[in-house]
This record gives C-alpha cells, sequence and structure tokens, in this order.
C-alpha cells in the first residue's frame, strides 16, 4: 500500500485543526473576554421615590379676566376640602429590608470586584445581592453560595466545589447590581462565601467571604 501523499497528509492535518479550532472556540469563547452585560436591579421591597412635591408655596390659580367675581356665600356653598390625614404614632413603622451577612469580592482567575449581601425581605424572604460587581464575562458562569473558605490566589480558585455549596443560578451580567432568591430550605448558617463560579471550567472567577452584619 502506498503511503499517502503530501497532499493529502496535508489536508488531514488543516482539517484536524480546523475541527479542534471550533471545539476551542465553542468551549473557550474568547472573545467573552472583551465584552461586557451590565445588569442595575433595585432592590425588591425598596420604598418608591416620592412624587410629593417638596415646596410648601400654594399654587397659583390664573382667572379669566372675563371671569364673574364669586361671592363669600357662594365660596362658603362649596364643599369643604377633607383636611389632611394624621398618622398615629401607635401605628408600626413598615418593614424594611434588612442585612443579614455581607462581604467584599477577591480576584481568583479574572479580575474581580464589588460586594456580596444577603438580605432578608420585608415578607421573609431572602436575597443575595451583588452590589458594584466587576469580573469578566465568561461561558456558563454561575452563582454559588459555598461551605469554602475564600482564598487568596491560585489555592482558592478550585475549592468551591470540593464541599457543600447551592446554586443560585445563571450569572445575569457580569457588571452591575443585581439579586438572586435564596430558597425558603436554604440554612444560611451552611454557607460561608459566595463564588462566581465557571462550571464548564471549575474555577472561581472571584469570590467574597460573608460576615453576619
Amino acid at each position: 500500500m502506498s503511503a499517502p501523499s503530501r497532499r493529502t497528509v496535508i489536508s488531514i492535518a488543516a482539517g484536524a485543526l480546523a475541527v479542534a479550532a471550533v471545539i476551542g472556540l465553542a468551549l473557550f469563547q474568547p472573545w467573552r473576554l472583551v465584552t461586557d452585560k451590565v445588569v442595575d436591579e433595585a432592590l425588591p421591597g425598596t420604598a418608591p421615590i416620592s412624587m410629593n412635591p417638596s415646596s410648601s408655596t400654594p399654587p397659583t390659580i390664573s382667572v379669566r379676566p372675563d371671569a364673574t367675581p364669586t361671592r363669600p356665600d357662594q365660596t362658603a356653598s362649596k364643599s369643604t376640602p377633607t383636611p389632611p390625614r394624621v398618622t398615629d404614632p401607635t401605628e408600626a413603622p413598615a418593614s424594611t429590608p434588612v442585612t443579614l451577612a455581607k462581604g467584599s469580592f477577591i480576584t481568583h482567575e479574572h479580575d474581580t470586584s464589588g460586594t456580596a449581601r444577603i438580605v432578608q425581605l420585608a415578607d421573609g424572604s431572602r436575597v443575595l445581592r451583588l452590589e458594584g460587581l466587576d469580573t469578566s464575562d465568561g461561558p456558563d458562569l454561575k452563582v454559588w453560595l459555598s461551605d469554602a473558605a475564600v482564598r487568596e490566589g491560585k489555592a482558592g480558585w478550585h475549592v468551591f466545589d470540593d464541599g457543600r455549596y447551592e446554586n443560585l443560578g445563571r450569572l445575569k451580567g457580569n457588571k452591575g447590581n443585581q439579586n438572586y432568591a435564596i430558597p425558603a430550605g436554604v440554612d444560611l448558617k451552611n454557607f460561608t462565601s459566595v463564588s462566581i463560579w465557571c462550571d464548564r471550567f471549575n474555577v472561581s472567577f472571584g469570590a467574597a467571604k460573608l460576615v453576619p452584619a
């Protein structure tokens, strides 16, 4: 059997390289290192912006020159405006979100900064809130609660799947403020850290140690 020609060998090698390149691009998605997705969510349950005017000056009422003047007895006959409601001092104030734990992100495989807070809302539900997050975009990024200690350097890159963790879902964006619901059955005593976890390559982009507030 004759050996394959040089042209055939080159063609086979080129085909193999093309397949490897396609697979590599699909896995690593290198273009995401220079792309950003910004998310800016409000904390659930926060008070809306007040729509009451801040000025105490009464409004100016314009009257047409040909309008008929109103007599005092006509003014008195009109309905009396409802007086403003006086707040009862015994009424309980509205519940507000409470921070249960918080921490600051450190860098692992990719530069990461921002803060993480576990917040209990007025209805008793809990969310993990990421504020001012700034990390790299990447494939298959998840937000994990973990029982692993947060370590600096490469020693802390791969520890978050060694023990107990709770996957709160895909990272909504690599920049900004965002909320992740914590299931009601999760016992927060079992979790001491948050990781931005790349599930495809089993590595932490960045993590924060949670300290009780």
